[in-house]
Formats: C-alpha cells, structure tokens, sequence
C-alpha cells in the first residue's frame, strides 16, 4: 500500500475574535465599550486519510468548517493543533481570484499562479495555450484582471488550476458562479483528472455530484467530523438528518398554503384553501420524498352548489418550466359539490418529480369557466433520501436489456445511412 496522498490527525483550528477599539470618548458614547475578545472553534480533533488516486468530497452545513479545512490542506492556514500532511504538488481553487494580481493581464496571471504552484516557466509554456482555451475569455486574456467579471475570474482562476498538471486537487464549491456551460466543462474535466489518478477534495452542496464523482464523503458538522466512508452511505445518512430537521421546523406538517403573493382568479363559487401531503397510510408528511408514493389532498370551500365540476393540479420547476399535471376529467372523475368544505385526493404511487424546489397551482373549472385559478401558487420542495445522480426534472421510466457483444465490428448501419 502506497503511503496517502493526504493524512489529517487530530486536527484543530481556532480563530481569534479581535473588536474594533474604541480610541476616542465620542465612540465611547456612540457604540458603547469595546468587548472582549473571543474565539471561534472552526475545526476540533478532524482525523482522516485520502489514499493517493481517490477523490474526496467534504459535506456539511454552511459554517461547518469544510472551506476552513480546505485551506489549511492549501496551506493557506495553519491549523492551531493536529498535523497535517500533504504528499504532492498542490493546485488549489478557494476563493475567486485569489492569487491574481488585478495590474497584470490574465496571460501574466497565468505565469504568476504557475510560479506559485512549483512550475517552470518552460512547463507553463506548454500548457498556457491549453489554459487560455479552457478558460474561453477570448481577447480579455491581455486586458488587466481589474476589469474582469466574476465569472471570467473564476474561469481562468479553474483553468490554471486543473490544467497545470496537479497531483493533488483542491476545489471550493467556487466553481458554482460560472455558467451552465462552463460548469459542465469543469465537471467533465474534473472527471478525467480522476480517471488520470489525480487526487481530488472538493466542497460541494451537490449531493448529486458527490454520489457520482467522490469515492469517499466527509460529513462535517459544527466543525466536527459526524461520519466518514463511502461517499452514497455518507451521503444518505447526511440528507436523512438534514430532512429530519427541515421536518422538525415545520409548524404544520404535511400542509402546504399559498404564498403571501399568490395571485388568485375565478368567480369564486369554489376556492382552494390548502393542499395537504400525506404518505400511504394517510399521515402527514413533513417532507417530500422523491421516489416514494405520494398522495396531495386538495382541500377547497364551497358557496353554491356547482355541477360538473372539473378540479386539476399542475406542477412548475424551480427554473419556471411547467412540467405537467392531472384532472379529474381526464380520469373520468364525476364531481358535484354542495356548499361546505372538502377535499379530494391525488394519489401517485412513486412520485417521479426530481429533487428541486417545485411549485404547484390549483385551479377549478366546469365547462371551461373558471371558478378559481391559483398559478404556481403552493411551495413543494422535493427531497432526496440519498445522493441522486440522475438528471432533469422528472424520472424517465424504462427498461434496459441484457449487452449483446458480437464476435466481429457491428454492420449495424448509421445514421447517416439512407
């Protein structure tokens, strides 16, 4: 067994909380008397390895101490107690820009960070019209930093990083900022510095990501480590207590209401009041589960009787893209209402909306009049018991057969075959 690439013992920082002194009688007056200064535990007794070749995800809260720990890896900070040792050349992307010098053009930049890093001049030449590439900032590359966007500092901050041949990789959850294109680049990037055997630790919020790309997770909480293994186990035990939570702070489980800017349309002889999730057996559900069956009970107020009444629902994505719904002519379901309140239930076996923040609106109709109309009016965030991988809005439902490996190259014909 090879020695690791990154071994953490007992590792501790605290940061020192100096105040502003108060130099004169009328801040005195003003803001009242300096307090005392503080500390802050960032980081307590963090133990582990990374084997060299793997790569690492670091999960937690905000504030749990993973960027901190991040930059003691980088060397950016020292930690107050504990040891660390880091077995290789370092690149590392913490913080937008940094490291730039916002006089220099960003080619200048590039040889600038390549120094820093270890590298040769020669070295930085073979690699830099590769960087200018990645980065994709065009004629900018000789403008000075100071004048760049945040997200052309990011993308050449990403572009020195990974491609100046690094042995070991140290990524914040920075590369977010960029755009969408630009985030699937670094992520197919970062795929193939795996496959090279490039040790990777990386922040990131996307359980997804993690599941996917990290062969090992660190969970860290209020800058202890609560659990260390393999990245879907890790992953499932952290969103199985982050959903735990979300429950607990829920005043009313299971009922969700409209928004205070819910705009409601109709003649109002029917209204929606409320839409209640509730599992299989007809409980509460404090949160939302993709994959899991799912019944949305839609409770409404009657003034008049009304006759053929046809009541839907309908589901928007968090990006605003209208996904679909159900009503109940559709289904065949015959509905005459006498003045009161009721309900009626909608009942999906296994609920295929992906992780998001959903929305859904509500709307009564009979005979193409509108008694009420609530467009995307009723919050449904989705949640995922484990780290997903799968991509888009809902899940697609299918089979896959067995591989057939045939003896000689394929004369299936292609596409461009008429």
């Amino acid at each position: 067994m090879s020695e690791p690439a990154i071994r953490v013992e007992d590792l501790s920082k605290v940061f020192r909380l100096h105040t502003e002194r108060r130099s004169s009688l009328k801040e005195i007056v003003v803001r009242g008397r300096s307090r005392r200064a503080g500390s802050f535990q960032a980081l307590e007794g963090v133990s582990f390895e990374v084997p060299r070749g793997t790569t690492v995800g670091l999960i937690g809260h905000n504030g749990s101490g993973k960027s901190t720990l991040l930059k003691i890896l980088a060397g950016v900070y020292r930690p107050t107690s504990g040891g660390v040792v880091v077995d290789g050349r370092v690149s590392a992307l913490l913080e937008l820009g940094a490291g730039f010098h916002g006089e220099l053009t960003g080619r200048e930049n590039i040889y600038l960070n390549g120094s820093i890093l270890g590298m040769s001049r020669r070295e930085i030449e073979s690699s830099i019209q590769e960087i200018i590439a990645f980065a994709g900032i065009g004629e900018f590359i000789d403008s000075p930093v100071k004048v760049y966007s945040s997200g052309m500092y990011v993308r050449l901050g990403f572009a020195i990083a990974v491609t100046l041949d690094p042995e070991i990789l140290i990524v914040d959850e920075i590369i977010a900022v960029g755009d969408e294109e630009f985030q699937r680049k670094c992520f197919d990037h970062l795929f193939r510095l795996r496959n090279q055997g490039t040790t990777i630790v990386l922040v990131t919020h996307s359980m997804g990501l993690a599941a996917e790309l990290c062969d090992t997770a660190v969970w860290l909480d209020h800058g202890h480590v609560r659990a260390i293994g393999p990245a879907p186990e890790v992953i499932s035990e952290y969103l199985g207590a982050v959903n735990e939570n979300e429950a607990l702070s829920n005043d009313e489980p299971g009922m969700i209401r409209a928004g205070l800017d819910a705009v409601r349309s109709g003649s109002g002889e029917v209204q929606v009041r409320a839409v209640e999730a509730l599992d299989q057996l007809g409980r509460p559900l404090p949160v939302v589960l993709t994959n899991e069956p799912l019944t949305l009970r839609v409770h409404f107020d009657v003034k008049v009787p009304v006759r053929d009444v046809t009541i839907g629902i309908g589901f928007i994505h968090e990006n605003g893209t209208g996904i679909g719904g159900s009503n109940t002519r559709e289904h065949g379901v015959p509905i005459q209402l006498e003045p009161g309140v009721g309900y009626i239930d909608y009942t999906t076996d296994r609920l295929d909306l992906m992780p998001a923040n959903w929305r859904m609106s509500t709307a009564v109709r009979s005979h193409g009049h509108v008694y009420d109309m609530l467009e995307k009016a009723f919050p449904l965030p989705v949640r995922s018991s484990g780290g997903s991988t799968e991509g888009g809005a809902v899940r697609i439902h299918g089979r896959w057969g067995a591989a057939v490996q045939e003896d000689s190259p394929s004369t299936a014909p292609s596409a461009a075959t008429p």
